[in-house]
């Protein structure tokens, strides 16, 4: 062996860890970047699939929750998602994100990193904050504009304030809601947005014939328990006040979509909470969860 061989032999074996580590991170890289432009490519068709229906007129699910499919959510709303928004036509291409948390598991990430929306993510906690900001960062398809995220604490008086703030107002494809609390109070005071598709959280133990809310409290904080946010008619009754009709849920039911009266009515027809809580798991929550927290501080709404 040359003296030249041999020194390269010998800083391999002193390097060899961390080349090792290098080399490691350098395929993961590689691996992700495949993986995330195949998504985008798949992602791709179906919409064009969607489209395609849309031309023709054609139902492809009898129920939203059929299309559900997730890659950054946490259950299967990408899919239902994409689906409702492809067959009514992108328009804005903005999505706004109540709470967010550390980005990469909420409703808005797929639009954002998959179909080039612009994104208004808030939420109260700083560490959820700047770990989605670096999240997003992280992305290619965030080089050049990332996602606005606000760290505020929302509540109904300030909520207004917050999204002008955030530069966002006016029309909206996408609203998702999700503060485990006052959600129900906050929509009802939302006025400088006006989203085509809602997704709101629900609280599944409330019966179907009871339209109960949380007591508004703009400090509570939610520490466990199932004394928080509003049933679903509850939700009903104040969407149907605002124009809007519920579509469907996922299939755990409790994220219910609610869409404007003025989009997709010949593709989604309003469907019954009767209908939407036809589900074992539903029922059995409210023989054994209910009770024990059926005489909390509900409003009758």
């Amino acid at each position: 062996m040359s003296l030249s061989s041999s020194m390269k032999h010998a800083a391999k074996i002193a390097l060899g860890p961390g080349l090792r580590r290098v080399r490691y991170l350098i395929r993961e890289a590689a691996t992700a970047d495949y993986f995330e432009s195949q998504c985008q490519q798949v992602q791709r068709g179906i919409v064009n699939q969607y489209i395609s229906f849309r031309e023709q007129g054609i139902v492809p699910y009898r129920n939203i929750r059929d299309a559900g499919f997730r890659i950054y959510s946490q259950f299967e709303e990408d899919g239902i998602i994409l689906y409702v928004l492809s067959m009514i036509g992108f328009k804005s291409r903005r999505v706004v994100e109540m709470c967010c948390g550390f980005g990469d598991q909420c409703m808005a990430a797929n639009l954002i990193l998959n179909h080039g929306f612009e994104g208004y993510l808030f939420d109260g906690d700083e560490v959820c904050v700047a770990s989605a900001v670096s999240f997003f960062r992280s992305k290619k398809e965030c080089l050049l504009q990332v996602p606005a995220v606000m760290h505020a604490w929302i509540t109904a008086e300030n909520v207004n304030d917050l999204l002008a703030r955030s530069g966002c107002s006016g029309e909206v494809d996408l609203l998702s809601l999700d503060l485990d609390g006052n959600d129900y109070w906050v929509w009802r005071a939302i006025e400088t947005i006006r989203p085509r598709l809602v997704v709101a959280e629900t609280n599944p133990l409330i019966p179907s014939d009871q339209s109960l809310a949380m007591k508004y409290d703009p400090e509570f904080r939610y520490r466990g328990g199932h004394y928080l946010n509003a049933s679903l008619l509850a939700w009903v009754k104040l969407f149907r006040e605002r124009d809007y009709r519920l579509i469907g849920t996922h299939r755990h039911r409790f994220n219910a979509f609610f869409l404007r009266n003025d989009e997709g009515v010949k593709f989604f027809p309003e469907v019954s909470v009767v209908d939407v809580r036809d589900n074992e798991s539903l029922r059995q929550a409210e023989a054994n969860r209910w009770p024990l927290v059926k005489n909390m501080p509900w409003v009758e709404v």
